[in-house]
């Protein structure tokens, strides 16, 4: 898909109105769509994180998503596909701040670099008790990528018109930290399965950009 076309067209979302839980919960197994439902988050007092969903375009002008894979570590999002992003620091003026300060952390995207398209439904992650808000944003001039290799282990580059394809959504076999091969609707995405909160968050962004491309 053309940049410059999509430049122009996802402007046009920034007076629609959310999809929200609507459209996250499609992307979500049963039990964890109970568990939000019955959760009381005033009584949980979760941590607060960000992400950006970063649209640029490549070298021949078509547009592609950047996602990352994050390395294995001890936790329970731990080689797992998901935004640049992570929590919120004392020091930060806001959660874009946030989401604009890992991204620089994560891949080298300098912040002034972003122009910020809209702010979308934030998601509560029951296993690491995180309510995440995420954005959506232009990297307009890209430069070359550059990974934090102490969390970063993969930058992926997802051509737009593979994410908005509907032949990407799939039904996979996972173990997950509530759940052994428990049936899970995701995406898939240069050769990796992307499920759990990022694969909500996906989903309300792909409804969004149907409605103006």
């Amino acid at each position: 898909m053309d940049f410059n076309f999509f430049e122009q067209r996802i402007s046009k979302i920034k007076d629609l109105p959310l999809p929200g839980e609507a459209s996250q919960y499609k992307m979500a197994p049963e039990s964890r769509i109970e568990d939000l439902q019955r959760i009381n988050l005033s009584k949980k007092n979760p941590r607060k994180a960000a992400v950006m969903a970063l649209f640029y375009p490549t070298e021949v002008k078509s547009t592609n998503l950047l996602l990352i894979l994050r390395k294995t570590y001890k936790g329970v999002h731990s080689n797992q596909v998901g935004f640049p992003g992570g929590k919120s620091e004392k020091s930060d003026d806001g959660l874009l701040t946030t989401a604009l300060r890992e991204t620089y952390e994560e891949v080298g995207v300098s912040p002034k670099d972003v122009t910020l398209v809209k702010e979308i439904s934030e998601i509560f992650i029951p296993p690491s008790n995180f309510i995440v808000q995420p954005y959506i944003g232009l990297y307009k001039n890209p430069k070359p990528f550059i990974k934090q290799d102490t969390e970063v282990e993969l930058i992926l580059e997802v051509p737009v018109v593979d994410f908005l394809d509907e032949a990407r959504v799939v039904l996979k076999k996972m173990t997950t930290s509530y759940a052994v091969d428990v049936e899970v609707p995701a995406f898939k995405l240069n050769g990796y399965i992307v499920w759990g909160a990022t694969a909500m968050v996906l989903n309300e962004i792909k409804e969004l950009l149907k409605q103006v491309l």
